[in-house]
């Protein structure tokens, strides 16, 4: 399965509070913290929702 790498690279100060709760449903608690999830329809339907606080990079099966 693919995987994304999921960093938060904006802050959540001065957002709405649904897209705070985006970002920890992704798993993202601060700037820099990272998080692998499957790419999944939901994952991509939440990364939609935040575009402009993270960065999505393709994880390749043999990267782990």
């Amino acid at each position: 399965m693919a995987m994304l790498k999921v960093t938060q690279v904006r802050s959540s100060i001065g957002t709405k509070p649904k897209q705070r709760g985006t970002l920890r449903a992704l798993g993202l608690r601060r700037i820099g913290h990272t998080n692998v999830l499957p790419d999944t329809p939901d994952t991509r339907g939440q990364i939609n929702k935040v575009p402009h606080l993270i960065k999505v990079e393709a994880v390749s099966e043999d990267e782990g």
